[in-house]
């Protein structure tokens, strides 16, 4: 079938739309049962990490505060090792990491349902975001993925499928719900009203299987990715949080009712190291099947466009992170600034070349 001379099925085109706003109107619920689990929930985990640094026997219930170790000499004397505190929780199983709270993995009863009530509306949202992205693919039979438009509503729809897949391989991601929703409701707001491109055919050169394959790379990294630099912003805060509270200072009470809500700095800092690390490969071979695509299309794989610079600069921002943690050593806030970094570069490759620079990627305007 001849793609150039396909039709739009306006008809189609139009559903696609109604189905984004359903969708968008469906996470707006979620948004508000996500503030409902972090501001209504019970506060019966919060302040138990303060309560673990401090030894406050009146802080949360079952937890076991762990502020030094002592050794004791041939001389009958016993002399204070100061470590920061592994923070942990007692229950019938044993022992384990100190983390959760009801924004991270539900808490109590009423905590815990207005959570699970949050990850089903974003079920459902999700779903209706996919159908309109299919219906959309389908008004002009071709990947739905031929401008920034499009791209975001995709995007959007992955970002939200990695993080139900992560939930259901029983991965400790509550937390990420609300800053997810957040984002998603910002792209989705930014992609019907300034980046919207109605549904048309594409130029000849997008003609190709390798549209398939390359786009829908780039975007599944870009999802992980972001899932990656969400945990490390969250990270910084937490560990300023756990910080203050070693050094003896009492955060307010808005700071340690959100903070509560995350996993341990060294969880999240663990976690976005892994998914960087993860997608890193993939992120690789979506540069050679641009380069091998470009070479079809354009006759030569590497031509110094603005889009595939700043590809390169982001695999290379990743990478020095990433061999930074694996040769030097670096963990905590320095690999965290590092990952932020690449994490920036990605989005200037996603929003700011598209819009701000004109080069061989710029087919439908955005």
């Amino acid at each position: 079938m001849n793609l150039a001379a396909a039709a739009t099925n306006e008809s189609l085109a139009q559903t696609s739309n109604v189905l984004i706003y359903s969708a968008m109107a469906v996470y707006m619920l979620a948004f508000f049962a996500h503030i409902a689990e972090w501001l209504l929930g019970s506060r019966s985990k919060v302040a138990r990490t303060a309560a673990a640094l401090t030894g406050d026997a009146r802080g949360a219930k079952g937890t076991v505060p762990a502020p030094a170790q002592a050794e004791s000499g041939g001389t009958g004397r016993a002399t204070a090792v100061l470590e920061r505190p592994k923070i942990v929780t007692r229950s019938a199983s044993g022992a384990r990491d100190l983390p959760d709270g009801p924004g991270a993995a539900g808490g109590d009863e009423q905590g815990d349902l207005y959570g699970r009530i949050a990850v089903s509306l974003t079920v459902l949202a999700w779903a209706v975001e996919a159908a309109g992205v299919v219906t959309r693919a389908l008004s002009v039979q071709r990947a739905p993925w031929g401008n920034m438009y499009e791209f975001n509503i995709t995007f959007s729809t992955v970002a939200v499928g990695v993080y139900l897949g992560l939930l259901l391989t029983k991965r400790n991601v509550r937390w990420l719900g609300l800053p997810l929703i957040t984002t998603v409701l910002l792209d989705l707001g930014l992609a019907v009203t300034v980046l919207y491109t109605a549904s048309d055919q594409l130029v000849p050169a997008l003609h190709s299987y390798w549209l398939w394959i390359h786009v829908s790379t780039a975007i599944f990294c870009g999802a992980v990715f972001y899932v990656g630099g969400v945990a490390t912003l969250l990270y910084l805060f937490r560990e300023r949080y756990e910080a203050k509270l070693i050094a003896g200072v009492k955060p307010g009470a808005f700071a340690t009712s959100v903070m509560e809500r995350l996993p341990a700095s060294a969880t999240l800092d663990k976690f976005g190291y892994r998914v960087n690390a993860a997608v890193f490969p993939l992120w690789t071979f979506t540069i050679i099947a641009g380069a091998i695509w470009a070479g079809d299309a354009w006759g030569r794989y590497w031509g110094w466009d603005p889009k595939e610079v700043w590809s390169f600069i982001t695999w290379v921002a990743y990478a020095a992170y990433l061999h930074a943690r694996a040769t030097a050593g670096w963990k905590g806030r320095k690999a965290a600034y590092l990952a932020l970094i690449a994490f920036g570069c990605w989005l200037f490759n996603y929003y700011g070349v598209n819009i701000f620079v004109t080069g061989k990627h710029s087919y439908a305007g955005v």
